[in-house]
């Protein structure tokens, strides 16, 4: 038996069924051929073969290695019998898969089953149950079309979290590729719970007693992912930011920019996708009330200081959409007007997603959210009036260079679902409009360009 090589740490249960396949095959127990099979497996005292972790992404790699035939545990056959190119035979025991090896005339593999999720009848908030609010239903619109971060800021009750729950709604359908990559780290993480591909976009809202480890990834054993990678292609919603650590905040920053998580252990070193959309919800101070016309804030300016404080400007700097969500009022909520529905939404989403695909084909880019610096003069077409005011916003607002790239990212997607391929002067405006409240609210905090 031999597990070379040697430096490699191995633990877990996956090498049950292949140790117990050539224990069979030395005994003289099995006949056939197996020099071109693979095996994934636990096992039970009682021969059972049982399910485990990581399965896809083993699959894929066995049919780069040249394998033609796999066994898997019975609960794991759909989601390796996603991957083409390779035959998927999933078994129950050791007694069955002795009887397969050793008679395998009629003996089908495992067939792809269609795409769905075990939660894919969940209930999933409306947006059409929201009342007002237009201007935050605008922004997480474009939010969506382009994979943009944004930050909701408004009182207590205003509706910041049910705003954020009904994103999922409008999210763009997946490609093929992002169900596969989605899946696959799911299915290393052990919380794979469908019948084959995950095909709707993950929503992972962690509490703010998150640790580092919890959000980044980590842990003691096997470095697992965390929060930021099982949202990868999804949504991480962060309700309730300044009550994060500020330290588990930070892990944050070099993920968001990157898209993508190295974790480094002793002796270990591992590195996930997480190409995320990340949605935080905050209130302005500690009471929740602080600029607010209808409620008198109590904090003083150096509790409003302190907590704004834990958002630390470069965060702060990478969300590309900050966007005030006031009160409701009285005649709204009463009103019975008939607003837009998500699945309404949702196909202005789609359709602009779609001519970002067309625009980055082959490049590995997915959405205006994540343009890089080569990019930027093909993509990001502006005429001379949408130049002249951009320029002006940015000496006027004192934009960074990173809030210079997020607001012509964001003038681009506003572009997108207006079905223009040259951004105009009112894509630009509106872009800023979604810059100003970091002076509103931190220009008197003090964090402003730390």
């Amino acid at each position: 038996m031999n597990l070379a090589p040697a430096d490699i740490k191995k633990e877990g249960p996956i090498y049950d069924l292949p140790i117990m396949v050539s224990l069979l095959k030395l005994s003289g127990q099995l006949r056939t051929d197996i020099s071109s099979c693979a095996f994934i497996g636990e096992l039970s005292l009682s021969g059972e073969v049982r399910g485990v972790n990581g399965v896809l992404p083993m699959v894929i790699k066995a049919r780069e290695c040249g394998i033609r035939k796999i066994y898997v545990p019975y609960p794991n056959s759909a989601e390796a019998a996603v991957v083409s190119g390779i035959e998927i035979y999933p078994v129950r025991n050791i007694v069955e898969l002795v009887d397969i090896l050793n008679n395998p005339i009629g003996v089908m593999p495992a067939s792809p089953q269609p795409k769905s999720t075990a939660d894919s009848g969940a209930f999933i908030p409306d947006f059409s149950q929201v009342k007002g609010q237009f201007e935050a239903k605008r922004a997480l619109e474009i939010a969506a079309a382009g994979g943009h971060n944004i930050l909701l800021i408004g009182p207590p009750g205003s509706g910041k979290s049910m705003l954020a729950k009904r994103v999922p709604s409008i999210l763009p359908d997946m490609t093929f590729e992002e169900m596969i990559k989605t899946t696959k780290i799911h299915s290393i993480a052990g919380t794979l719970h469908s019948d084959g591909l995950v095909s709707a976009r993950p929503f992972r809202s962690p509490h703010h007693t998150v640790t580092a480890v919890g959000l980044g990834g980590g842990g003691s054993g096997m470095i697992r992912p965390g929060e930021v990678s099982l949202a990868h292609n999804g949504v991480l919603f962060l309700d309730e930011l300044p009550e994060f650590s500020r330290s588990v905040l930070e892990v944050l920053r070099q993920p968001i920019e990157d898209g993508s998580i190295t974790i480094s252990r002793s002796g270990q070193n591992c590195t996930y996708p997480c190409s995320i959309m990340v949605v935080a919800a905050m209130n302005p101070c500690p009471c929740g009330y602080f600029g607010d016309s209808t409620h008198r804030c109590t904090c003083s300016d150096v509790k409003i200081k302190r907590y704004l404080n834990r958002i630390s400007g470069p965060l702060l700097d990478r969300f590309d959409i900050h966007v005030e969500v006031p009160p409701v009022k009285f005649d709204e909520l009463r009103s019975t007007e008939q607003t837009e529905t998500s699945a309404e939404i949702k196909k202005r989403v789609n359709a602009a997603r779609e001519i970002q695909h067309e625009r980055f084909k082959g490049t590995g880019t997915l959405c205006n959210a994540r343009i890089n610096a080569e990019q930027f003069q093909t993509a990001c077409k502006i005429d001379s009036t949408a130049e002249r005011t951009l320029k002006n916003a940015f000496e006027s607002l004192g934009l960074t260079a990173r809030a210079y790239d997020r607001v012509l990212k964001v003038a681009r997607t506003i572009a997108d679902l207006e079905q223009s391929e040259i951004i105009r002067s009112e894509h630009v405006l509106e872009a800023v409009q979604y810059r100003s409240l970091d002076r509103k609210y931190w220009s008197s905090g003090g964090i402003q360009g730390s």
